[in-house]
């Protein structure tokens, strides 16, 4: 019988997938924010040409956006983007336990 050995994820995959302390906090709020803007989408029965216009980008965008593509958004572009669709982006800075490097 082969033996399996557990590890325990963080809260952060992006740290567990071996990105940099800093490099992972943006990325987990980049995914987290572009995760609001499709549930946001989802829910607004509009369409795709109606939900660019509302948040101030192209289609194309908008559609790179939908398919998760996070290295082309910037956190500062996806708060902007979040703003126009009506919501109130914030961020909780909290000390850590121990610091990694």
């Amino acid at each position: 019988m082969t033996e399996f050995k557990i590890t325990h994820g963080s809260a952060n995959v992006f740290e567990d997938l071996g990105f940099g302390v800093q490099d992972s906090q943006n990325l987990l709020l980049r995914s987290q924010t572009m995760i609001a803007l499709v549930q946001w989408f989802n829910a607004s029965g509009i369409s795709h040409d109606a939900a660019a216009k509302t948040l101030g980008i192209t289609q194309a965008r908008f559609n790179q956006l939908l398919k998760g593509k996070i290295s082309i958004f910037s956190l500062d572009d996806l708060v902007n983007i979040a703003s126009s669709a009506g919501m109130r982006v914030g961020l909780s800075i909290r000390p850590v336990t121990s610091v990694r490097s």
